[in-house]
């Protein structure tokens, strides 16, 4: 399998990982992966890893063909349609090479493979990825993520929280990307002070640690009562901010890394989603939850339908998520909490996974 990144969309992509390891249980599956993703999911059953740091370029490229040199697969999903994914995948030996339908494959993807999925017009991402296993014939496609959260990563998210049951929101969408993703400061504080007063929740923010993101954070503490916030913005890991997904009574945020392992986590979760279509993207378990005004911010700012746009465009506009109100998340966070049974309880582990 080749997937290098992102967060939400490799947390999105481990269904099928499970799907075709009941299918076939002795196939060896390897997982060519960004380094970051990896650090998300190293751990995880089954699968043997190998790591491209995207930032290492053609020198990294030929560092692990060379890795690679002696292993021939029977088959290669291609499920990342970037033409850096595309020229990874030149030095690798296969005797299939399965990627995306013509309508799918971005960046003529469909000039690096043998065999396309069959078309699957307006697809969630983890549908999509469910094709692969599908061409392949997998018969049983039910859901499966069993994440790997080490015991260290929990003590890491102890050390933040303790025992006091709380809301995690991470407030920002990715920083390296100019995507209009990010709510508001005080829509964010709105929806904080209502869990504190209302629910007794205090609100854990995470997140990593760019100025954005850490300025984001500062913003939303100081709208809200100093009890309310425990402020993680850039203080945990990627399995520590797993670990404090998995305790939380509920997650809200825009459509990022964090909706999708909440989703995996069969944690409770609210996406914000303006800029992209949760029809495609949203925590796919939670779907019926999604504060959703795509619709209107497509009318308002690409002046059409949305059945008159390419499936999947987004609204890069710097006042879409504006639309989303405050009373709004709250509804859909009320909502989400009456329905859930609470989050899963933690996994035994066994004493080697450290």
């Amino acid at each position: 399998m080749l997937r290098l990144s992102a967060l939400g969309d490799v947390c999105n992509l481990v269904p099928t990982v499970r799907a075709l390891q009941r299918q076939w249980p002795e196939a060896r599956i390897t997982w060519i992966i960004g380094r970051g993703e990896h650090s998300l999911l190293a751990g995880l059953s089954g699968v043997e890893f190998v790591v491209y740091d995207k930032a290492s370029g053609l020198a990294g490229m030929r560092a692990l063909w060379r890795e690679l040199a002696d292993t021939r697969f029977d088959v290669l999903l291609h499920m990342q349609q970037a033409l850096r994914a595309s020229v990874l995948s030149l030095g690798l030996k296969a005797d299939v090479r399965v990627g995306y339908d013509k309508a799918r494959a971005k960046d003529a993807q469909h000039w690096f493979t043998h065999r396309r999925l069959a078309p699957h017009p307006h697809a969630h991402v983890l549908e999509s990825f469910l094709d692969f296993a599908r061409l392949l014939g997998v018969a049983d496609l039910s859901l499966e993520w069993d994440l790997p959260v080490p015991v260290a990563a929990r003590e890491e998210a102890h050390g933040l929280v303790g025992e006091s049951p709380y809301l995690l929101v991470s407030p920002c969408s990715n920083p390296r990307l100019r995507n209009f993703r990010n709510w508001s400061a005080e829509g964010y504080a709105a929806v904080i002070e209502h869990a504190w007063r209302q629910r007794g929740l205090k609100t854990v923010l995470t997140g990593g640690g760019s100025t954005q993101e850490r300025e984001m954070g500062e913003r939303i503490r100081r709208l809200c009562e100093p009890a309310a916030v425990v402020d993680a913005i850039g203080d945990t890991s990627l399995k520590g901010l797993l670990a404090l997904i998995a305790g939380a009574q509920g997650v809200i945020a825009p459509d990022s890394g964090p909706v999708h392992m909440a989703n995996a986590l069969g944690v409770p979760v609210v996406g914000l989603y303006a800029t992209t279509n949760p029809d495609r993207a949203a925590p796919y378990l939670w779907r019926d939850f999604v504060v959703d005004r795509y619709p209107d911010a497509v009318r308002t700012f690409l002046h059409q339908a949305p059945d008159e746009i390419p499936w999947g465009q987004r609204v890069r506009h710097p006042d879409a998520m504006s639309l989303i109100r405050a009373e709004d998340v709250i509804e859909r966070l009320e909502a989400v909490l009456a329905h859930a049974t609470g989050p899963i309880p933690e996994r035994e582990l066994p004493d080697d996974e450290t």
